[in-house]
């Protein structure tokens, strides 16, 4: 019997191929922190430095607080860990209601927390490494830290943080020995031995020059991004605000007057922010500084093209 011979079937083609798969929708980045209704108010009918403040911080995002002199910020950043107590509103650390705590819960929360001082906070009589290792005393005993008796994993990792700060050739120096650029980096060192969540870092240029200042803050965001870390840094220096953050929130009267990327920050912002202040002269001379800071920097490679210490602006 003969198979009958059948012409090859036609492929239909689809006329509605289907859609490709719409890329996935980007997730918000979780809240670290979130200020809701902040008020702190000295003493019944006393002056008020933070009045209703409302304040999301996701994680990883670091944020500049600018604003004049008495604006609130030093005393918005010390209400976040309860180194001064709210008036009213509520502090949420993840999902921990920061302004609920008793003192025994408000301590093991400070484990999440690390504060970088406008002052440095350090002990003078102790040396680098002694003060580092105090960004552990939320972890142990009294005994423990009264005899400085840490574990050698503890000890092992402050020195690792001390030579990424640049410092660890000072670990045996007592702290009154050390610069201010030098005592700035230790405090740097000793909040993140705590392995926090989040950076409170308070005027960290205040007493700096303007070189040690711009290397200051181009570590906290180097480190901040390396740990993924969110940080707040209540910082004097607009310009500084504008070349190293992402996000500025500035603040007058204990109110938030704005809160914007660095290219919102225009005069006209400045202004409401500060003031009248003609903010051009400021720009020009950050202008100077760096391409000042550029030339030696480029001097520096030149002359020691092989040396991997030689600074970048």
């Amino acid at each position: 019997m003969k198979r009958r011979c059948e012409a090859p079937r036609e492929r239909r083609i689809n006329p509605h191929p289907p859609r490709p798969a719409a890329p996935p929708t980007p997730r918000k980045a979780a809240l670290i922190l979130e200020i809701q209704g902040l008020v702190k108010q000295y003493g019944r009918g006393g002056d008020v430095a933070i009045d209703g403040v409302d304040l999301h911080v996701p994680a990883g995002q670091v944020m500049a607080l600018i604003g004049p002199s008495g604006a609130g910020k030093s005393t918005l950043i010390r209400c976040v860990n309860r180194l001064v107590e709210p008036t009213k509103g509520t502090i949420t650390l993840g999902d921990v209601d920061l302004t609920r705590l008793s003192r025994r819960q408000l301590r093991v929360a400070r484990r999440r927390i690390g504060m970088i001082f406008q002052e440095f906070a350090l002990v003078d009589r102790l040396t680098v490494m002694e003060n580092v290792l105090s960004g552990q005393l939320g972890y142990v005993g009294f005994w423990q830290s009264y005899l400085r008796r840490f574990p050698p994993a503890t000890v092992n990792r402050a020195v690792e943080l001390l030579e990424r700060v640049g410092i660890v050739e000072q670990i045996d120096k007592r702290a009154d020995q050390l610069s201010g650029g030098q005592r700035q980096r230790v405090g740097i060192a000793r909040a993140l031995l705590q392995d926090p969540e989040i950076l409170l870092v308070d005027e960290p240029t205040a007493s700096l020059d303007p070189k040690t200042s711009r290397q200051v803050m181009r570590l906290l965001i180097e480190l901040a991004d390396e740990h993924g870390l969110a940080a707040i840094i209540n910082i004097h220096d607009v310009l500084l605000a504008q070349q190293f953050v992402e996000r500025i929130v500035g603040l007058r009267a204990g109110k938030v007057v704005f809160d914007g990327t660095p290219d919102e920050l225009t005069e006209r912002v400045l202004t409401e922010i500060y003031g009248e202040e003609d903010w051009s002269a400021p720009r020009k001379q950050q202008e100077e500084d760096d391409a000042e800071e550029a030339r030696a920097a480029e001097a520096r490679r030149v002359a020691a093209p092989n040396d991997p210490l030689a600074e970048t602006p």
